[in-house]
């Protein structure tokens, strides 16, 4: 006799599937698209455009009036039409409403003004609570645009 061994019974019958699904595969690949989209995440909000005044973005649709806040190349501020003097700009942005009332900012600041000049001014609306702030640039038209 051969080393076959004895004839299997059901020898035409296929093998039942199996009820246990193999998971490794899936948890490599979503192991490896975590790794890219946290390597990726930070460099996406690094993209911000240096040249402010200049843009080629829309309008801005607004439904309220946003307040104005200007910087002219000497580094005055106006709010809206009103100059007010950098020391005063703390309790003039108290009067603003706060929370869900509180109205969009669009900040204009002359291109030839210091970063750390306009920063002071966006440093005083977050302390005082002002977070809906748009940078002002011009336009492709020459008008304004909220970027």
């Amino acid at each position: 006799m051969a080393m076959g061994g004895m004839p299997r019974r059901g020898h035409g019958r296929r093998r039942a599937p199996m009820a246990e699904i193999n998971v490794t595969p899936l948890v490599d690949v979503m192991l490896v698209l975590l790794i890219i989209f946290m390597v990726t995440a930070p460099l996406l909000t690094a993209g911000v455009p240096v040249n402010l005044p200049d843009s080629r973005a829309q309008p801005v649709d607004q439904q309220d009036k946003p307040i104005q806040i200007s910087m002219d190349e000497a580094g005055k501020i106006y709010v809206e039409e009103e100059e007010v003097p950098f020391g005063a700009l703390p309790g003039r942005l108290a009067t603003l409403p706060k929370g869900d009332g509180a109205p969009q900012i669009f900040l204009r600041a002359d291109r030839g003004l210091d970063y750390g000049r306009v920063m002071q001014v966006m440093g005083e609306l977050s302390r005082a609570g002002l977070t809906k702030v748009a940078l002002v640039t011009n336009g492709e038209q020459g008008g304004d645009a909220a970027r």
